[in-house]
């Protein structure tokens, strides 16, 4: 893509989830006011792509309402602020399609990271559309309406959480609950201008999601800002026993300096984007300069072991542990599926189990090269994406396009790394620049108080970590 359209300039970002809050408990707003909004802003885009079911007026109405008469409500950490959820993460009595009409089930219990935002008094609005099977960085595999970056000029939304991070960049939520296994939170959250976070794995629970690959598999978080994104995670953070893969959170950052890892330029991949490349190195000119609350240490890195381990991904067996899930469907019903994805899942049949064990053994050697890198370094800092596409570039080539969404992505989860996109700015031409933020198992904390430090928010102290189990109710907010 070579020129924005100037229709649409970028994300329209409403209150945040602390402005509500305080409108909410002060008086200036109600969760039912707040509600009404909600339904206003939806309502007024019509079927735009970005939501696959919401919940109808009347009955968010009823919610809210219900919510300010319940007694002691006003304490509850999120009391009123609305969120959307991604439609491959169960809500009870609610309808998991995962972009397929012909797979979709109607969930009878809720996943634990929303019940425990429910049981903080916050309003769930609807599902957010995605890449079919969550199978996708794009946002064009779906039967339904396609949705469009914010930026306008026919740019992809990105995906697989392609609604939920154009609901936040809309203003129509100041969250929203999405998944990230390959890049699916990072990207769309980068070609929408909003905040991805992708924590490191485990720390919430994916009980309740319909796994892409199980052991992969990453919920994450869509905002508008990083104080919105500690807010939500000191609520949705906990051990939870049935997922083998929940871990307790890592130290929180108590140091002066932060040392930097960057690639050399040379090393660093825009796809011919010009553009792109022009940004990021003005970017990377910005952070030369300081300025941040704490000293940085820049080191050169060079991003090759994580681009190999990137690699594995589609070009390895771990396609064909979506067949987990998707096989028996894909065999019996595979006009159901859309034609890029079903390819996709077939690719999978291809690998055996000699296959998975020397990919797992190339696989372990990248991490040992990249666990010493670690030892240099606190955080990595690359391009979120290195170019953007149109929707017809996509339809055209749609797997090349999207190896190159995910060239700097693909290998977080797999190396076990956590993952900020950071919103930059723009383009020469008028698209969305976004920086990710990388860090090891664990360091979220560290991560996070660089990316806070890159869009200048004040982040003072550590937040706290909720480690309620699935039984306790949420009843304060730790005053900052």
């Amino acid at each position: 893509m070579t020129e924005a359209s100037r229709s649409e300039s970028g994300p329209s970002l409403g209150p945040s989830v602390a402005e509500i809050l305080e409108s909410h408990v002060g008086g200036s707003g109600s969760p039912t006011r707040t509600a009404r909004s909600v339904a206003d802003a939806i309502d007024a885009r019509a079927d735009d792509g970005t939501w696959l079911s919401t919940v109808p007026r009347a009955e968010l109405l009823s919610a809210a309402a219900e919510l300010e008469r319940r007694p002691g409500a006003r304490g509850l950490p999120l009391y009123g602020v609305p969120f959307g959820v991604k439609d491959s993460i169960d809500v009870a009595g609610v309808s998991t399609t995962l972009s397929c009409p012909d797979y979709a089930y109607v969930a009878d219990r809720t996943a634990p990271v929303v019940q425990r935002l429910l049981d903080a008094g916050a309003l769930y609005v609807g599902k957010t559309n995605l890449d079919q099977f969550a199978t996708g960085l794009n946002g064009t595999r779906t039967p339904y309406t396609i949705p469009r970056s914010v930026y306008g000029g026919e740019m992809i939304s990105g995906g697989s959480s392609s609604g939920s991070a154009v609901a936040v960049a809309l203003g129509q939520v100041p969250f929203a609950v999405a998944t990230d296994t390959a890049g699916s939170g990072r990207v769309p959250a980068a070609l929408n201008g909003v905040v991805g976070y992708k924590p490191s794995r485990g720390l919430i629970s994916t009980v309740g999601l319909v796994p892409a690959c199980k052991s992969l598999d990453c919920i994450t978080l869509m905002a508008g800002c990083i104080g919105d994104v500690d807010r939500v995670m000191s609520v949705v953070t906990g051990r939870d026993d049935a997922d083998p893969w929940s871990r307790s959170p890592g130290a929180s950052f108590t140091g002066d300096v932060i040392r930097v890892g960057l690639p050399p330029v040379a090393e660093l991949e825009f796809f011919g984007d010009d553009s792109m490349r022009a940004a990021h190195l003005a970017f990377r000119a910005r952070l030369a300069h300081g300025g941040f609350p704490f000293d940085i240490e820049i080191v050169e890195v060079s991003p090759a072991p994580f681009l190999a381990a990137g690699e594995l991904l589609y070009a390895g067996p771990w396609v064909a542990e979506r067949l987990v899930v998707f096989g028996e469907f894909l065999a019996g019903h595979p006009d159901a599926i859309h034609p890029v994805v079903r390819d996709i899942l077939r690719s999978g049949l291809r690998y055996s189990a000699v296959d998975a064990f020397a990919a797992l053994q190339e696989l372990q050697e990248l991490r040992s090269e990249v666990g010493r890198l670690w030892g240099s370094m606190d955080v990595l800092i690359v391009p979120t994406i290195g170019r953007t596409f149109t929707v017809d570039e996509v339809l055209d080539q749609p797997i090349d396009c999207n190896t190159m969404l995910g060239h700097y992505t693909h290998f977080g989860n797999l190396l076990d790394l956590l993952g900020v996109a950071v919103p930059q700015g723009h383009t020469d031409d008028g698209r969305p620049h976004s920086a990710m933020v990388l860090g090891n198992a664990l360091s979220d904390d560290v991560v996070l108080q660089f990316a806070a430090a890159l869009l200048d928010e004040p982040r003072d102290r550590a937040p706290v970590i909720s480690m309620i189990t699935d039984t306790e109710r949420i009843s304060t907010w730790p005053t900052p």
